[in-house]
Parts: C-alpha cells; sequence; structure tokens
C-alpha cells in the first residue's frame, strides 16, 4: 500500500502524474491513498482535480479541514465514492467519511478522521471516541484497515497512536505538509508515521510560493497564496500488511520529480 503525503498545488499534482506509474511497478503497489486537501490552489481541491487524480491511480484520496473549501467539491462527494471527508463531522456534512474499497483479491477499508487542535473554521466530534467503534464496524468487513488522521499536533496524533494500536492495520498523519522521520509498526502491529509530508514544491512553504506566505507575516495584510514549482518531490510511505491486517513494515517515501514541466497539462484547475 502507498499512502502518498498532501498533495499541494499543481506541482503536485504534476508529481503524482509523472511519479506514480513508475513506484507502483517498483514495488508492487496493490492500493494507493493520498491526501487532497490541498491540491487545487493549496487549499481545498475541485471537481477536476479529484477526477484527475483518481484517473492517474490514486485509488481513494482523503480530505481534512479544507475539503469544502472549493464550491464545486460539495456536491460532487454524494457521487464521488472515492473520496472521502472527515468521518467525525456532523451526519448532515456531504459525503461519506470511510468506505470500503475492492483491492484486488481483497478489501481495504479507508477512515478519514479529522483531529481536533489547530483548526478555525471545521471541527469534528472527538475523534477518540468515534474512531474506535469506526474501526470495529469496519475490522467486520475486512482486516485491513487504514486511517488517514488529519491533525495540526504531533502531539495529539501520537496520542491516537497509543490509543488505536492492535485495532487498525496503520494510521498515518497528514496536515503539517511537513514529513516526520519516525515511521514504524508499534507492538501491536499499527503501522504510523506523524506526518506523511507533501507532494509538490520541497522549497516551499508548504508547498507555496514563499514570497506572499512570508509578507503575510511581516505586514498583517491578506494575500493570495500562489503555487511555485521549485524542487519537486513525491512524498509519503509504503506499507507491508499481512492477511490478518496486521502491518509487517513501514517506509517513508521520497521521490525526486525532475522531469521536464514545460508543456505539462497538470494545469488542469478548478476554482
Amino acid at each position: 500500500m502507498l499512502c502518498i503525503g498532501e498533495i499541494v498545488g499543481k506541482a503536485g499534482v504534476f508529481c503524482v502524474k509523472t511519479l506514480l506509474p513508475d513506484l507502483k511497478r517498483e514495488f508492487s503497489v496493490d492500493f494507493v491513498i493520498a491526501n487532497g486537501d490541498g491540491a487545487t490552489g493549496g487549499f481545498g481541491i475541485g471537481k477536476s482535480h479529484a477526477v484527475y487524480l483518481h484517473k492517474l491511480g490514486v485509488d481513494v484520496i482523503t480530505g481534512g479541514d479544507q475539503l469544502f473549501f472549493k464550491k464545486d467539491m460539495v456536491p460532487h462527494l454524494e457521487s464521488a465514492f472515492y473520496v472521502l471527508r472527515p468521518a467525525n463531522l456532523p451526519p448532515a456534512a456531504p459525503g461519506r467519511g470511510w468506505r470500503i474499497f475492492n483491492a484486488g483479491d481483497v478489501r481495504v477499508a479507508v477512515i478519514s478522521m479529522l483531529g481536533q487542535a489547530g483548526f478555525d473554521r471545521m471541527h469534528g466530534g472527538n475523534p477518540f471516541t468515534y474512531l474506535p467503534e469506526l474501526a470495529s464496524r469496519a475490522r467486520a468487513d475486512t482486516p485491513y484497515v487504514i486511517v488517514d488522521y488529519h491533525a495540526n499536533t504531533t502531539a495529539e496524533k501520537n496520542t491516537m497512536f497509543h490509543h488505536m494500536d492492535g485495532q487498525v492495520s496503520a494510521v498515518v498523519g497528514t496536515g503539517t505538509r511537513v514529513q516526520t522521520a519516525d515511521a514504524t509498526v508499534r507492538p501491536g502491529g499499527t503501522a504510523v508515521i506523524t506526518d506523511l509530508g507533501r507532494t509538490g514544491s520541497l522549497d516551499s512553504v508548504g508547498g507555496l510560493d514563499p514570497g506572499p506566505e512570508l509578507r503575510k507575516f511581516l505586514t498583517q495584510v491578506p494575500e493570495r497564496s500562489s503555487d511555485t514549482w521549485v524542487t519537486l518531490e513525491l512524498q509519503g510511505a509504503l506499507i507491508d500488511i499481512d492477511e490478518t491486517g496486521k502491518a509487517v513494515s513501514i517506509e517513508a517515501v521520497r521521490r525526486p520529480c525532475t522531469a521536464s514541466t514545460t508543456g505539462s497539462d497538470a494545469s488542469a484547475d478548478s476554482e
């Protein structure tokens, strides 16, 4: 299984287009999950980018606190089975927060979950009570259960790792767009990493052009963020899971993208 760190902007989409086919062949990947919370302009994901990433070979796109930022995504969620919003949102929220997918001869449950600290626009229910119940329901159908825990603090994510050890196959963190060096399999057989990182520009501020982001700190004046294409890289983690649903290994992935961007069709966009 390949879990791809948060895709940021057109550069991130281009990285997936360029690198994913070779990664799938090289590591015999059976299933691909990617966080798409910043795929469109760095904030949210539009319908066209969601469709495009799915066509490129991403089996499941998970979201986070910015999933509803692009207006065409809200109605699209009802028909896009491959896009998951956080499962701990109110029941009236559009879309699904978890689903079971076919991966060759097996079935894989994927759960998207939102953390509690540091989000000012979206607030979910307590993930520490929601997630064990959802995991139990998923395990009734398949031993393969993967959680994208989209949270802002390492403490919260690491607490969740202890909480869910042995109850799911993997809990992969997203949200900070910085890959951490702590990929490990816990004693109960759950693979964890505090953050998968980001897919897009490495020499940037969270995948975005540093200029506008710096001026916001210097002036406190709102300014539109913009994509940047400097030093592209796909980040994430490869996870090997046995037939019982226990993780055998997890390995962080960092794959530079050196392909020419001239004439790229990665500019599919949706505002």
